[in-house]
């Protein structure tokens, strides 16, 4: 078969188990999660949440492994064509898109809070119900006292906007112009350039995830903020902490990239791989400084 005959097929990959165990480890993941939040056993006497999340994970992790290293493994060997590229572009492109609606699912939930349900609570239109229940309360955000303290005791104050978050901002909008100069040395061909500039990305985001667990110790040993501590604590942790998780993700993703970079892979003309970790981290940047505005600031 000559090169040009090669280019105008589309390659369809043999059967996979890969989705199989990509759709269970999902499934156990999240089971995980809800169990651990819940602080509930899988049966009597069963796994506690914890650890049927950390199956999960691990499920997980062999998949986008192995399934991933097929792609790698493909692409070397020049099964891809020009429309198989463009079909790669397309799904990171909606790919991203769905964590732009995850992430404003919780933005939702928190300006309804803030803007919406709060206010109501503490009198705003019609009290009604709520005047029988807390009528005393004084709604204001960030939410340091809850309508039912005893129920759910409220935090002793908030994380500054201008201490660790703001360090924080600086090293994540750093670490997107440091990856856009290592993608502008792949497509130069300046492979020690690149390799630097890489290694830099992934440092200042385990920096950013040093400086986050610090937070959060400081948050729920002097602070009192937790899951548990009203709306504020609930929203505070969900947002911060699945950005957490996807920053971790794209650590791990650009490391990866960093090995293939160290050996040998990816070219100035054939690099999509690279580029979609660039995606994804610039998306994880974006969402941080949303974060930075309407969690910490505003």
């Amino acid at each position: 078969m000559t090169m040009s005959t090669t280019h105008e097929q589309y390659y369809v990959p043999a059967q996979s188990k890969w989705p199989i165990i990509a759709s269970l480890g999902l499934l156990t993941t999240v089971y995980g999660l809800g169990t651990w939040f819940n602080d509930l056993k899988a049966g009597r006497d069963g796994l506690t949440g914890p650890a049927i999340f950390f199956v999960g994970a691990l499920l997980l992790a062999y998949m986008l492994f192995g399934w991933f290293g097929n792609v790698v493994r493909e692409g070397r060997a020049g099964l891809y064509s020009a429309q198989m590229d463009r079909s790669f572009r397309w799904g990171m492109s909606w790919f991203i898109f769905s964590e732009v609606m995850f992430f404003l699912a919780f933005f939702g939930a928190l300006f309804y809070v803030r803007y919406w349900t709060g206010p109501w609570l503490a009198g705003e239109g019609d009290k009604g119900v709520s005047h029988m229940l807390w009528p005393n309360f004084q709604f204001s955000w960030p939410l340091l006292q809850n309508p039912d303290p005893s129920r759910f005791p409220p935090p002793r104050g908030t994380i500054s906007a201008w201490s660790l978050p703001l360090v924080n901002t600086l090293l994540l909008v750093s670490s997107s112009f440091t990856v856009t100069f290592a993608h502008h040395a792949l497509k130069q061909g300046a492979r020690q350039k690149l390799k630097l500039w890489l290694a830099l990305t992934i440092g200042l985001g385990a920096t950013f995830l040093f400086f986050q667990a610090s937070e959060y110790a400081h948050a729920y040993h002097e602070l009192g903020l937790t899951l548990g501590s009203g709306i504020y604590g609930a929203t505070f942790f969900m947002l911060t902490g699945f950005h957490g998780a996807h920053v971790t993700i794209g650590a791990i993703i650009l490391t990866v990239m960093l090995v293939r970079v160290l050996r040998g892979h990816f070219t100035p003309d054939h690099h999509f791989g690279f580029e979609a970790a660039s995606w994804y981290w610039h998306f994880v940047d974006v969402v941080w400084i949303c974060l930075f505005v309407f969690v910490y600031v505003l």
